[in-house]
């Protein structure tokens, strides 16, 4: 069993100049800064870049979570690259990391070691970038990552509460690279190694750059497409809102045409339409890489990442989510069509979680960003390159979509079947919505019953996410009456084998189109179905999701309705009480706010026929 003493210092990423020069290295081809620390796992996006970068025959280093405060010395320490320094804020946008909905400064952060917060600086990829760029102005400076790649145009932040411009021109890097990015990076060191300078990079898919040209020739067959400009959003949110629909279009494209053109005061961010969806020998290629999968050994001292101890013996099975839900960022960082891995090439990835010196014969997660997924595509693929809905599921399930769950219970049991395993747990979010029209099946009820009986760890997750008809609608998920459904099958499954698991719904107050009666009819119906709710959370807008275009704006762009949006905290505030109406600081509230409503019913489900007659009584002795 491979334990980290079995390792050798050079089986990581170099981050020091001693570890380079114990590789042999006099020099390095890039160097990439990250504001996670530094795990050597393919579920941390930093080390993906840097196997990637190294399986090109680079020589490439990592500086994981550099000081930003002190004389810079971290960003100097191993010199200059040959070709570039890539910058990324590390697994999350690291405003998303620092606060919380109210804008709260969170008190840990998930990748550090002992959740420590205040590694990392707010806006991390325009800090590290802009150190580069004013000590080695000379060198290249691609950026990338999920900051990079949610606001790679004009954005909302919730944070400053403006409107920002695309992150290059703040960044002031040379180029960057948004999405998953190991194809386009391909791309840039093949050209750079035949000598083409970075500024002269301008035709790869899934790059962005500045220009100051006033025009752009057509290239690459891609059709020159015109945002509104930088300050026509600034002045005009319906300007705003309509690029939204076509950034979010041309982003989930299979074959995009469209180089996507903004001006950004004298100049202009350009860009280029994604990659194609990563093929499954692509995607095999990029997990076979030779991960440790073990934090770095500088943490050995140090207290545990709480990130890693989640995932460490996860395996994640494909990428992309095609259900485009409003308030989430993964169909526009992954894209929504699906790249699966090859079976062999998941239950390799398994026997390495089994060599692991730790491993207790759990399997922590079979999954992806939704886990239930895996090999789901069109069944005619020339439709789905001619197709440009956000989403495959919403407003009605795609009659192009394959949805057969058969090659991922084949995976489960598979798995399940190895000696060293005892058990695989999904510990991903499933879609129910992609099984629970088709139980009729016998492929889909064998999913279902394999799932609910042999992989949920105690308990099982998933994201109803309201109960309001008008609210999930404009949250792009499934009617409430599915989820009940989901539910009587659940429970079903665990009377017939005896099992004792939990249902854990998550759900959202303050989301755009929700008012605050809505959120008293979802405590209305989560209490009939006796949940006391946990998983919850407020809106928070992020930047590039169709929700956050409606909070900022009042705007759906789909359809140009105004839409009613929680902004205050005090709204926020408000909503948020009725997930926990069970509790007494918020009893009378909320039974206050339903009388000036007239839904004495709603007080009446809640708190029963008594409390209503007190309240009256109670009227009237102040009257």
């Amino acid at each position: 069993m491979r334990t980290i003493d079995t390792y050798k210092i050079t089986d990581w990423l170099p981050t020091t100049k001693k570890e380079v020069i114990s590789r042999g290295w006099e020099d390095l081809d890039v160097i990439l800064f990250s504001g996670d620390a530094y795990v050597d796992h393919p579920s941390f996006g930093p080390a993906v870049i840097g196997r990637a970068l190294e399986s090109l025959g680079l020589k490439v280093a990592i500086v994981p979570q550099p000081n930003w405060q002190d004389d810079l010395r971290d960003f100097k320490k191993l010199g200059t690259p040959r070709l570039f320094f890539a910058v990324t804020s590390g697994c999350m946008d690291s405003m998303v990391n620092h606060y919380t909905a109210n804008k709260r400064l969170r008190s840990n952060d998930a990748y550090t070691p002992g959740g420590k917060a205040g590694f990392r600086p707010d806006y991390a990829t325009i800090v590290y970038s802009n150190i580069l760029k004013k000590l080695f102005p000379e060198i290249p400076v691609i950026i990338g990552g999920v900051e990079a790649s949610l606001r790679r145009l004009t954005h909302y932040d919730y944070w400053s509460d403006k409107l920002k411009p695309g992150i290059l021109e703040e960044s002031k890097a040379d180029l960057m690279v948004y999405g998953m990015g190991e194809k386009a990076l391909n791309e840039i060191v093949r050209l750079l190694e035949k000598g083409i300078p970075l500024y002269e990079i301008n035709n790869i898919p899934q790059t962005a750059f500045i220009s100051d040209q006033p025009e752009l020739q057509n290239i690459n067959d891609w059709e020159n497409f015109e945002l509104y400009t930088h300050d026509e959003c600034l002045k005009d949110k319906v300007k705003y809102a309509k690029n939204f629909k076509v950034i979010e279009e041309e982003s989930n494209r299979y074959q995009s045409k469209k180089r996507l053109i903004q001006k950004v005061g004298r100049h202009s961010i350009i860009i280029n339409p994604p990659f194609e969806p990563l093929s499954e020998q692509e995607i095999d290629s990029i997990y076979n890489l030779p991960f440790t999968r073990l934090p770095h050994p500088k943490y050995a001292k140090k207290a545990p990442i709480p990130a890693y101890e989640m995932i460490r013996h996860s395996v994640t099975l494909h990428r992309g989510c095609f259900g485009a839900c409003s308030f989430c960022t993964i169909s526009a960082h992954q894209g929504k069509f699906i790249s699966s891995r090859s079976e062999k090439s998941i239950l390799d990835e398994v026997d390495q979680v089994i060599r692991m010196h730790d491993f207790k014969g759990y399997i922590s997660d079979l999954g992806g960003p939704s886990a239930n997924m895996y090999r789901i595509k069109g069944i005619d693929l020339e439709q789905c390159k001619k197709c440009k809905r956000a989403s495959c599921l919403h407003p009605k399930m795609c009659k192009n979509l394959n949805t057969n769950p058969k090659p991922l219970t084949e995976i489960y049991k598979k798995v399940d079947k190895k000696d060293a395993i005892k058990k695989s747990f999904v510990g991903s979010g499933i879609r129910y919505d992609l099984f629970m029209n088709n139980l009729n099946d016998p492929d889909y009820l064998d999913y279902a019953n394999e799932l609910i009986k042999n992989h949920v760890s105690g308990r099982l997750k998933v994201a109803p996410e309201h109960t309001s008809g008008s609210v999930v609608k404009i949250m792009r998920k499934p009617e409430f009456n599915m989820f009940r459904e989901f539910k009587s099958l659940f429970d079903r499954v665990n009377k017939k084998h005896h099992l004792n698991q939990q249902l854990i719904p998550y759900f959202i107050s303050s989301h755009p189109g929700c008012k605050n009666i809505n959120m008293a009819e979802l405590a209305v119906e989560t209490k009939l179905m006796d949940f006391k709710l946990e998983q919850v959370q407020d809106f928070t807008p992020t930047p590039m999701t169709l929700a956050t275009v409606m909070y900022y704006s009042g705007i759906n762009p789909y359809t140009m309705e105004k839409v009613p949006v929680a902004r205050t905290k005090n709204e926020k505030l408000a909503q948020k009480k009725f997930f926990f109406w069970y509790k007494k600081e918020f009893k009378n509230e909320i039974i206050s706010e339903l009388k000036k409503s007239n839904r004495d019913d709603l007080i009446q489900k809640l708190f029963g026929i008594r409390t209503i007659k007190k309240h009256h009584q109670r009227n009237k002795r102040r009257r």
